[in-house]
């Protein structure tokens, strides 16, 4: 049976971490002046942050479609420019009627 060494897991996590945010500073000398790489670096994390919630919001309500309403509420509510706890609010309360209506039928 192999034997697990937790702290050399976190040891190779933090080396990586580390590595990874340490690399770009090392071979970027002076400042980035590129519009087209300033923009995108500007967007990765809203990116990484989308692919990582948007499946999560699929599986978070008991049923697919109540899902996708409270989905598409947030989505329309933040695209209004609410705010964070209006769209947050508006999202829950669709999820929430949706639910109840899927009950009827």
């Amino acid at each position: 049976m192999m034997k697990h060494n937790i702290y050399m897991y976190i040891l190779v996590m933090a080396v990586t971490t580390y590595l990874i945010r340490m690399i770009p500073l090392v071979f970027t000398k002076r400042e980035i002046t590129n519009p087209f790489i300033k923009s995108f670096l500007y967007y990765v994390p809203y990116a990484c942050l989308a692919a990582m919630v948007f499946p999560a919001i699929l599986d978070a309500t008991a049923n697919r479609a109540s899902a996708i309403a409270g989905f598409a509420a947030a989505f329309v509510t933040a695209y209004r420019e609410k705010s964070l706890l209006t769209v947050a609010l508006v999202a829950c309360g669709v999820v929430f009627l949706v639910e109840r209506l899927m009950v009827f039928l």
